[in-house]
């Protein structure tokens, strides 16, 4: 799962020769073999709530979805494939329709509050919730509201972190509250004091 060897096409590499950055990419071409996903990519993969896919039309053009759900909706089935329920949407079929006539995908999984990205190559399934009931009991998020219609699978053919660079940060309102949290409870608790000795204070007065 060398993502260099994967991406580096002749093109490519010929550019790379032409504005001085071959000799770099080429060493990182002859050190980067990965034998599937580590655990790090798999415990950032679970944690994610969206990712973006792009495929590959009958016109030849790419096309660009955002996909969402809770966190953990997509799932790592081994190290070498990943999926998700596809939820019932507007009934365009684009992505489905691309993937019927080119299997190939490739994926982008942000983490914008550490400014991470881990970016995929991959072929891409779609399987039908009747035709594997055990799988879609493996990747339905249940307790989500959402009404699934079929499942894509990932066969993972290189993947590689990205380079943080101009991500800029932003913040789930969950991700906010659970910042806030501490002071919060901070200002309820002085706000409590307060309320206290005002009490004091009028007792002691009257």
């Amino acid at each position: 799962m060398n993502f260099a060897k994967f991406a580096f096409t002749d093109g490519i590499k010929a550019l790379q020769e032409q504005y001085g950055s071959r000799d770099s990419y080429a060493r990182m071409e002859s050190h980067s073999d990965k034998d599937g996903l580590t655990g790090a990519e798999e415990m950032f993969i679970e944690s994610r709530d969206s990712f973006y896919m792009a495929s590959i039309g009958e016109n030849n053009y790419p096309y660009i979805q955002h996909r969402g759900g809770p966190a953990g909706f997509i799932k790592v089935i081994n190290n070498a494939t990943i999926g998700v329920v596809d939820f019932k949407g507007n009934k365009q079929f684009i992505s489905v329709g691309n993937i019927n006539a080119h299997k190939q995908v490739s994926l982008f999984i942000m983490d914008y509050p550490h400014k991470t990205r881990l970016k995929i190559y991959a072929d891409a399934r779609i399987i039908d919730i009747k035709d594997d009931p055990a799988l879609f009991g493996l990747l339905d998020p249940a307790d989500y509201k959402h009404t699934p219609e079929r499942m894509m699978i990932f066969d993972v053919k290189a993947y590689d972190w990205n380079c943080p660079q101009h991500i800029t940060p932003r913040y789930t309102a969950e991700e906010i509250k659970q910042a806030f949290a501490p002071q919060n409870e901070y200002v309820l608790k002085l706000e409590y004091e307060l309320e206290k000795l005002k009490k004091q204070l009028k007792l002691k007065d009257s």
